[in-house]
């Protein structure tokens, strides 16, 4: 039934995509911000009380109502999974922008292609050039990629669709209040970023260890192992160096933004191997990852056929 409810999401998605923003980013910020007010006094350990009522209860509750309807209603069990995967996994939550940077790189519209990346990354980048475009948008779709397709949909098979809502709730609560430095804000946001590097530990792996199956295998293991523990966050210098070596691109490295104004250039050591990031490399990404995807389905075809014939 998993592999079904993941075919019948991926369907729906490209017929009618979820207008993420309005259905779930606001509400989810909305809840955020009201535990916030209600929690915050700069302790960590207030953090992590809000953060089990946000993100730990919610999932636990949605967990025991899954139990429930698979006993009593199997079918409203199988709708309740398919509806809460189109929630929280999706191509098209992200892929709007990465495919209209693509489109405008190639027509040569580099203010638009600079426009549509600062709004998806949400920082200024008003001197990037061409292949900076590029080379971001490609760390960025993969990332992308990883955190609304294969990690959800990895804790969907193992925890059901709670594990499906656990973690695009941590997810959110770590860019809600895990990055946050302001000094009146204080440690309330340590809990929700330490907790979801752990909660993502597994899923960032499995998603690079696929890049590199569907890939360049050889020069993907090569820069996972010697260039990912350069990168400042561990888990994504694992998914770009893997990345990056299974598409022959180059990644990481300055680039003309904010960044690099502020001084802090040398966050971004070289990822990758091979040639500079451009147009091809965008649409090289794609297939990347939906050769990464097919190889998931694959998976979860032949655990199914493999308990159909032992049963």
């Amino acid at each position: 039934m998993t592999l079904i409810s993941v075919i019948i999401v991926l369907l729906i998605e490209q017929v009618h995509a979820l207008p993420v923003q309005r259905v779930v980013l606001d509400p989810v910020a909305r809840l955020a911000g009201f535990l916030e007010e209600k929690f915050n006094d700069g302790g960590r350990h207030h953090g992590a009380i809000a953060w089990g009522l946000g993100v730990a209860l919610p999932a636990t509750l949605l967990s025991l109502l899954h139990g429930l309807l698979m006993h009593f209603q199997p079918l409203l069990a199988f709708l309740l999974g398919i509806g809460i995967l189109y929630l929280t996994m999706g191509f098209r939550q992200f892929s709007h922008f990465f495919t209209n940077i693509h489109l405008a790189l190639r027509q040569g519209d580099t203010d638009q292609a600079r426009a549509l990346l600062a709004q998806w990354r949400r920082r200024a980048g008003d001197r990037l050039m061409s292949g900076e475009i590029a080379r971001l948008a490609i760390e960025q779709g993969l990332l992308s990629a990883h955190r609304h397709v294969f990690a959800p949909l990895l804790w969907f098979v193992v925890l059901g669709p709670a594990g499906a809502l656990f973690y695009r709730l941590a997810h959110s609560f770590d860019d809600l209040w895990g990055r946050r430095s302001e000094i009146e804000f204080g440690e309330f946001g340590q809990f929700a970023h330490q907790a979801f590097a752990l909660i993502d530990w597994v899923p960032i792996r499995v998603t690079a260890a696929s890049f590199a199956v569907v890939g360049d295998f050889e020069d993907a293991v090569h820069c996972w192992r010697t260039q990912a523990v350069r990168w400042p966050a561990a888990g994504s210098g694992i998914l770009l160096a893997s990345g990056a070596g299974a598409l022959g691109v180059r990644l990481g490295m300055p680039v003309h933004d904010a960044i690099q104004e502020m001084g802090e250039s040398g966050d971004r050591p070289e990822l990758g191997l091979g040639e500079d990031a451009d147009p091809d490399f965008m649409q090289s990404t794609i297939g990347l990852v939906w050769r990464s995807l097919v190889l998931g389905l694959a998976v979860l075809a032949l655990i199914w056929v493999s308990g159909w014939v032992g049963g």
